[in-house]
């Protein structure tokens, strides 16, 4: 009887493994079965994603252009460190000397002084060397380099960046009149209140003759381009979309994850994607930059266009570091939260030292009252809550930077993992392992009793 019966055993798990594999079959070939319609579902879920991280870089563009290009506020924040840069400053110096230079009459310096005072003036002066222009050039130049180094310059700067970034937006989108125009492809700029204001300065600071220098204006050409009417068109059309391009883009790929198949594969892909444009725009501007300051007149410096290029996109920068941390922890949110063997592994350990973390807690004593069974019970609710509550606080926060996602991904973590510690089963007091059995300790009394030494012989 016996070995009829452990011959019938393992025929009945052989049967049992048949009638699995070809449960097996018949799904396979049930899925088979309906390859078009969950295709077509694929496709354009694919299709949503793809077109989300072909706009995310646009987005970020359009957003930057509504933020610091069509915010005089913020364009000055940005621009004001500039006075401060020693390439600036020279620039400004050189642009400035060039200016009052063109209007000194080098004869009128000595005819009208007299000549009691012409002593005084040639000292002023310092050594004339091979000619009086070239020693006035390098005073006027001197001077210039104090202003542009004093305190005094950054309010010179500030105002004068006001007044022209006003007139910059005005120029490419159209709007009112300033003294910035756009004729024959050519985006010129009147630096006449610069220039009065910093000849004002030269005075001050004992240059007289600069009161005979007349109102300069000076036509300053910021951009010139066959195309300059498509980027007239293109900038007014980014500051109109700057506020829903970025929006549109993220429905997109939301929209495409909801529809996909597999959800958290479209969501892992999705959010990597996004990380990926804002790479490629992040590269692209770093190209950018280098054929930029190449396509510059030689009368231009480029330590100067490089210093305010890299300022006028440093917020843009800043955002696509962002966008780049918040897709990886998307997308790594995503993977630990799915089935895979590694995932699983992690989770296991995060799970194993809370639970660890909490077995200490309660051999030293700590209980957590009416807290533990209220978190315990509600615990779904209060992790969708801290959830949401993270989201916000990015949605909310004022140009969220990548330390920003990072901090808050860390803060959320460690919340999870208390709110997971204070759901956690207490321990019995004393059923520690150095407590031993207490009285009328038996079978299921508490977690694996240490057997006395008789028991164990027995």
């Amino acid at each position: 009887m016996s070995t009829s019966g452990s011959t019938g055993e393992p025929n009945g798990e052989l049967e049992a493994l048949r009638a699995r594999i070809a449960a097996l079959e018949a799904e396979a070939e049930a899925a088979k079965a309906r390859p078009p319609r969950h295709r077509l579902r694929s496709f354009f879920a694919a299709l949503l994603i793809v077109l989300g991280c072909v706009l995310a870089p646009l987005g970020i563009v359009a957003a930057w252009t509504a933020d610091e290009v069509g915010d005089t506020d913020r364009y000055v924040a940005t621009v004001a460190p500039l006075a401060s840069d020693p390439d600036v400053q020279a620039a400004v110096a050189n642009r400035v000397t060039g200016a009052v230079m063109e209007h000194i009459d080098l004869n009128f310096i000595l005819e009208g002084v007299a000549p009691e005072q012409r002593p005084l003036l040639q000292k002023a002066l310092g050594r004339l060397g091979d000619s009086l222009e070239s020693a006035v050039q390098s005073f006027v130049h001197e001077k210039a380099q104090e202003i542009v180094a004093s305190d005094a310059f950054e309010t010179v700067w500030t105002d004068a960046n006001r007044a022209i970034h006003t007139s910059v937006v005005r120029a490419l989108t159209g709007s009112g009149e300033g003294a910035v125009e756009i004729k024959n492809d050519t985006v010129t700029l009147d630096l006449a209140p610069v220039i009065e204001r910093v000849k004002q300065r030269l005075i001050d600071s004992g240059l007289t003759v600069a009161e005979k220098i007349p109102e300069v204006h000076t036509d300053f050409t910021v951009l010139k381009s066959d195309d300059i009417g498509k980027v007239k068109t293109g900038f007014r059309l980014l500051q109109l979309m700057g506020l829903w391009l970025p929006v549109i883009a993220v429905l997109l790929a939301a929209a495409g994850v909801l529809l996909s198949a597999h959800r958290r594969r479209s969501l892992i892909a999705a959010a990597l994607g996004f990380a990926f444009a804002a790479i490629v725009l992040g590269v692209g501007l770093t190209v950018f930059r280098t054929v930029y300051l190449n396509a510059l007149p030689d009368t231009v410096s480029q330590a100067a266009a490089g210093s305010v290029y890299d300022a006028m996109i440093r917020l843009l920068r800043t955002t696509i570091r962002m966008v780049v941390v918040l897709g990886v922890v998307l997308a790594l949110a995503a993977w630990l939260s799915g089935p895979g063997k590694w995932a699983t592994t992690v989770r296991e350990m995060w799970h194993s030292g809370i639970a660890a973390t909490r077995a200490a807690a309660d051999r030293v004593g700590l209980r957590t009252g009416p807290v533990g069974p209220f978190v315990r019970r509600y615990r779904t609710w209060i992790t969708w809550i801290l959830v949401v509550a993270a989201v916000l606080v990015y949605v909310l926060w004022d140009h969220p930077t990548g330390w920003v996602v990072v901090g808050l991904a860390l803060v959320l973590l460690f919340l999870l993992a208390v709110a997971e510690f204070l759901a956690a089963e207490e321990s019995a007091p004393g059923a520690g392992p150095e407590a031993g059995p207490g009285p009328g300790a038996g079978p299921g009394a508490g977690p694996e009793p240490a057997p006395e030494p008789e028991q164990s012989l027995k």
